[in-house]
């Protein structure tokens, strides 16, 4: 099986920790649910360990990376996941569904093997009026056009009449699970390598793109144009900066 985060995936875990706040907020999303499959798991953020869990991951990169005593994980695909239907109550995808070769069949999938689903996502809109997007690196928006959004999300899994909810998930400015957008009030974080390794928007760009943009970042910073331009943000303690969590039951 070809490993598609061999090089995405290295140092993963150390870069994206799971938010309490944010894991609060998909641990009530998944109710009274007694098992759970998280596919595209990664390294186990957001896995519930109340309950009975199952990862399912296709990188070895990723397995590799998931922490002693976490929930038994079997390499396999969304699109072809090795359960029967109806074997788990819950089926939880955080942050992964636009990496999937074909989202369709990976969502088709969660509603067989599961009766309720609870996907970790982002409105690709909104996320292109973040500063970071908008200011240094529309190719970010530009490229996350062209994924799966929210709304084909809500397409996909309300079919046959489910109900869905989407609710907005607002980032915490010290936020422990560093992506796209965690760090909208700590811009000079971006300027480390290794924390823009760990998202997926920023790895996808060549570097002759996020060279000179992380160059004027750096400048922005050094001059205080970047306070100046966002002081607004520096007495927010939370920010909805695009992503949603949706639930369908």
């Amino acid at each position: 099986m070809t490993d598609p985060y061999r090089a995405l995936g290295n140092g993963y875990a150390d870069v994206r920790r799971p938010d309490p706040r944010i894991a609060a907020q998909v641990q009530a999303a998944l109710g009274n649910a007694a098992s759970v499959v998280n596919v595209g798991a990664g390294t186990g953020s957001y896995e519930p360990d109340d309950r009975r869990v199952v990862a399912v991951e296709p990188s070895a990169t990723m397995l590799l990376q998931r922490p002693p005593g976490s929930a038994p994980a079997v390499q396999a695909f969304a699109e072809h996941l090795p359960f029967a239907t109806g074997r788990f109550d819950v089926a939880l995808a955080v942050l992964t569904v636009h990496h999937w070769r074909d989202p369709q069949a990976g969502l088709a999938e969660l509603r067989r093997v599961a009766g309720r689903q609870v996907v970790f996502t982002w409105d690709c809109e909104v996320m292109a009026r973040y500063w970071l997007t908008a200011g240094y690196l529309p190719e970010i928006a530009e490229r996350e056009r062209t994924l799966y959004t929210v709304d084909g999300i809500v397409d996909a899994l309300s079919r046959n009449g489910r109900r869905v909810e989407v609710q907005a998930v607002e980032v915490p400015w010290d936020c422990s699970d560093g992506f796209l957008a965690a760090y909208w009030r700590r811009p000079d974080r971006y300027l480390d390598a290794g924390v823009r390794a760990g998202m997926s928007g920023v790895a996808a760009l060549p570097d002759s793109v996020v060279r000179p943009a992380i160059a004027r970042l750096t400048d922005d910073l050094a001059t205080g144009t970047w306070h100046e331009r966002h002081r607004d943000l520096l007495e927010c303690e939370t920010l909805d900066v695009g992503y949603r969590l949706v639930v369908a039951t």
